[in-house]
């Protein structure tokens, strides 16, 4: 395996994988005089304050979670539509109390609430928004121009002429911090850059779905332009994907120069670790021009189910009007569950979220709609109709095939790295991917692009299972140990992420209260 075909993200990801050993003998520690702030701050740019009056679609939230949305010809974007999709992705929700402390709770699920996700918006000009690169401030809920004028050719470009971005008005683009997320998980913090932005783009695809806002994810595109156009300083923090959002607009025209900024940040904290391996793996991983972005971008390797032996549990069908929130309410409602009552879900709420987390990702890697690069591995452990014991999801059939039954509550707190959660959930569902296909196929852009996949269908298991009444929480594993307890089914197999789902203990929580929701017709 040549670099071009992997070998550094295959290094990474087996370097990165958590053990019982590596747990054991890791003498890293949190330095909770030294942690990080979960915001990227800029001092010396004005803030352009954004409206507090919120609204929500009416289209119903399953149905915009698993990507169908409502059967009317899009809107025009304007500003509002804008604010509406930062709040809902990534802004402030509620207030978590404990004590005499309120800690603030975003949209959006971040491993150990480190926040390291940062939005940026390039436009042209539309309603109440010049043309400009700008950056969302979560912390003040205000946007702060870096650079005037329209730029979307510089993305055009970047992204090999892709589509998508050409007739888009609207650009998001999505970046990580590395030392926001690293302060806990060290070199890890590369996986979670897509995890944790997977998530976000998960409220963000539904809302746009929900709202008949085009939207597609772009994974390929050349990484130094990109970075340039951010006034990224580029040891700290990376771009990890691009939204396109809207369709029809004409030709973006000639850029103004992208010249450089000067841009005075708050610290993050009083000193930062540097993790070199981080920034390898970034490196590794980047694309030089959009001629290489062109070669990238397609279809992914055919995921390739081995003939059933098990028995076949055909999922219920998905009821998309059994809730009739609409998702931007079943955000507000979203939590991170610390506690499971190990009470039992119904099949029929279990087969939605599957079938939710499942709906296909526009993309530029997997084309046509509905390929992947992930398989999913259940253990059930307290599902109404289902047995409890382990399970494959086959796609093509739209059914659990039962790979072997019995109770492995204690097997999957092991696996979950020791926690209760897993073992308290009413299952857990495992994304695994054959890595060594994908690498052959994408290179080590494909590490992204597979970390992505899975992070977004977690994202979409959080959705579905809060839009249900029910909890959700994405948790690490040992890696090896997840492969081999599904083996000889997954022999060969990487994990990508981990979604226990349940019914959740109770806790205290406050809506934050400077937002109001108010329903708009779709």
């Amino acid at each position: 395996m040549t670099t071009q075909q992997g070998e550094a993200a295959w290094a990474y990801h087996n370097a990165t994988k958590h053990s019982p050993e590596s747990i054991r003998t890791n003498r890293h520690y949190m330095d909770w005089a030294n942690q990080p702030m979960p915001y990227k701050v800029i001092e010396n740019l004005e803030p352009m304050p954004l409206p507090r009056e919120l609204r929500a679609s009416s289209h119903p939230a399953l149905a915009s979670i698993a990507g169908h949305g409502p059967d009317r010809p899009p809107q025009a974007i304007t500003s509002d539509d804008l604010t509406n999709l930062c709040f809902f992705s990534g802004g402030i929700t509620k207030f978590l109390t404990h004590g005499a402390e309120q800690r603030p709770f975003r949209a959006a699920a971040c491993t150990g609430a480190l926040y390291h996700i940062e939005f940026y918006i390039l436009c042209g000009d539309i309603p109440g928004l010049s043309a400009g690169v700008y950056h969302f401030g979560v912390h003040d809920f205000a946007l702060r121009r870096l650079r005037a004028g329209d730029y979307r050719r510089v993305l055009v470009e970047a992204t090999g002429g892709e589509p998508s971005v050409a007739g888009a008005p609207v650009v998001f683009l999505f970046t990580t911090t590395y030392w926001r997320n690293a302060w806990k998980y060290q070199a890890r913090a590369y996986r979670h850059a897509f995890w944790d932005s997977g998530t976000i783009l998960a409220n963000f695809l539904a809302a746009a779905t929900g709202n008949v806002w085009p939207a597609k994810l772009v994974m390929g595109f050349a990484d130094e332009p990109v970075a340039r156009l951010l006034a990224l300083n580029r040891e700290k923090e990376a771009t990890v994907a691009l939204v396109p959002l809207g369709a029809g607009a004409d030709a973006p025209p000639e850029p103004p120069p992208v010249g450089g900024l000067s841009i005075t940040l708050m610290p993050l904290s009083a000193s930062e670790v540097d993790y070199p391996a981080i920034r390898a793996m970034h490196a590794a991983s980047s694309l030089a021009s959009g001629e290489a972005v062109k070669a990238w971008r397609g279809a992914p390797p055919p995921v390739i189910a081995p003939p059933p032996k098990g028995r076949l549990f055909p999922l219920a069908p998905l009821d998309e009007r059994a809730v009739e929130d609409p998702v931007e309410r079943v955000i507000m409602k979203r939590g991170s569950s610390r506690r499971f009552e190990r009470e039992a879900i119904t099949f029929a709420q279990l087969s939605a979220c599957l079938r939710a987390a499942t709906g296909g990702i526009a993309a530029d890697y997997l084309e046509p709609l509905g390929a992947t690069t992930s398989d999913l591995y259940l253990i059930v452990h307290a599902v109404d109709g289902l047995p409890s014991g382990s399970y494959y999801y086959r796609r093509g059939e739209g059914a659990l095939e039962q790979l072997t039954e019995g109770d492995y509550r204690d097997t999957a707190g092991f696996l979950g790295l020791g926690q209760e959660l897993s073992a308290d959930a009413s299952a857990d569902v495992f994304f695994l991917t054959d890595l060594r296909r994908v690498l052959a196929r994408f290179g080590d852009r494909g590490y992204r692009a597979a970390q992505m996949e899975a992070g977004i269908a977690g994202g979409r298991l959080y959705l579905s299972a809060y839009a249900q009444g029910f909890g959700a929480s994405g948790l690490t594993f040992f890696d090896d140990e997840v492969t081999a307890f599904f083996s000889p089914h997954a022999e060969g197999k990487s994990v990508m992420f981990l979604v226990a789902l349940g019914v959740p203990g109770r806790r205290r929580v406050e809506a934050a209260p400077a937002h109001f929701v108010r329903k708009t017709a779709s």
